[in-house]
């Protein structure tokens, strides 16, 4: 199978191109890596420099024709999004329906979604939370994401475009950047080699701060194997389904990276949810898949990649 990946350079989308070539498929990686980076692009992987918001998108999926399309470039901050919720319309909807419009007339059979578990699933009634609840959106980022789902939901009645929507928990481990709530254990882990403490943002009455899913890479990388046959026109989530305080991810980073430093403690940011943590059965049921590594597995292998790194 052909699969064009937009966002491959970045942190996930550069381990799912890695997943998708070891399972024996082409692929072919868009990315402008205004996020991304060149040398995390695979070899045997075609690539193309390009932002999706470029009218040469339409182009690259004439030329390449690819079965599938994993998308994965986004506006991915959620301040960033409250700040300019028109630069996050203009990428993460104007250009993925300039996408799929590609995809529906150059015959792709299967369209990959990276959604948001957290951004939509939080502050709900149930945590775990299910696909089914009703969606909470606080930030433009939020409400892209779900629009999206919503046109290919359109797409699949009207054109036949089947699709997997996979709503990401945080995702963490090698190659992620220290750039936003997403991007925090990278931060912690910087802050604790240079000796420098980090914020704990949280409400008054929630001294431990805010609460997310934390879901490994290696582990999202087999949902979106798996999604390339299974799960058509789904939303799925992919989470651990374990609901942790983000000072016991700063805990358990500092048992990771073998220091730590003093938390300080900050204020509420626009957009935070209070709590999130994803129900996964959906994709044990469809995709067979569950998460597989633990947290301080997990962060022992990123720690080690991290030393490196610097």
């Amino acid at each position: 199978m052909k699969i064009l990946i937009t966002g491959g350079a970045g942190f996930i989308g550069s381990h799912v191109a890695e997943a998708y070539l070891e399972a024996g498929h082409e692929v072919v990686i868009v990315d402008d890596l205004s996020t991304g980076r060149r040398e995390q692009v695979p070899e045997q992987a075609a690539f193309y420099k390009l932002d999706i918001r470029s009218d040469g998108m339409d182009a690259i999926i004439e030329r390449e024709r690819p079965d599938a399309v994993s998308h994965h470039a986004a506006q991915k901050s959620i301040p960033k999004s409250v700040a300019d919720p028109l630069h996050d319309s203009d990428v993460n909807i104007t250009a993925t329906l300039r996408l799929l419009s590609s995809c529906i007339c150059y015959g792709v059979k299967r369209f990959i979604f990276a959604s948001t578990g957290g951004a939509l699933a939080g502050d709900s009634v149930a945590i775990p939370t299910p696909e089914t609840a009703q969606p909470v959106m606080l930030s433009p980022y939020a409400i892209s994401k779900y629009t999206i789902e919503q046109y290919l939901r359109f797409y699949q009645r009207s054109c036949g475009l089947e699709f997997v929507a996979l709503r990401y928990a945080n995702v963490y481990g090698p190659r992620q950047q220290p750039d936003g709530e997403c991007g925090v254990i990278p931060i912690f882990m910087n802050n604790s080699e240079a000796g420098l403490p980090s914020v704990l943002y949280s409400y008054p009455d929630m001294p431990k701060g805010t609460t997310r899913d934390y879901v490994y890479i290696r582990d999202v990388c087999r949902a979106n194997v798996a999604a390339l046959t299974c799960g058509g026109s789904e939303v799925i989530n992919i989470g651990s389904g374990q609901e942790i305080h983000i000072a016991d991810i700063y805990e358990a980073v500092c048992v990771a990276m073998g220091t730590c430093q003093p938390l300080k403690t900050g204020g509420v940011r626009s957009g935070d949810l209070r709590r999130s943590a994803l129900d996964c059965s959906k994709a044990q049921q469809l995709l067979h898949w569950s998460s597989l590594t633990t947290l301080s597995d997990g962060l022992r292998e990123t720690a080690a990649w991290h030393r490196l790194a610097r």
